[in-house]
């Protein structure tokens, strides 16, 4: 079974995926979600996309992953909080 993000938000070549996430505490499971922020590029030699996980920032990439990290960050608050009160019911 592939794993894959519940939801992705991209501009340019940054890109955020928000992931689920099960973890067994006593006896109980309980979800998460955990964030990944990469960015996309292609080398000069080949003729293949490549993805790597941000570590260093580029000047260009602060103005896009700060408008991609308000995307998830709603979608944290308030599309997983809904699905959260939907399960109680």
């Amino acid at each position: 079974m592939i794993n894959r993000p519940v939801q992705k938000w991209r501009v340019g070549a940054v890109e955020a995926a928000v992931w689920d996430n099960k973890k067994s505490i006593q006896g109980g499971e309980i979800s998460y979600k955990t964030v990944t922020v990469s960015r996309s590029y292609k080398k000069k030699e080949e003729n293949i996309w490549r993805s790597e996980v941000i570590n260093n920032l580029r000047r260009g990439d602060i103005e896009k992953l700060q408008v991609i990290l308000r995307k998830v960050q709603d979608y944290l608050y308030f599309e997983v909080a809904k699905e959260d009160e939907e399960e109680e019911e």
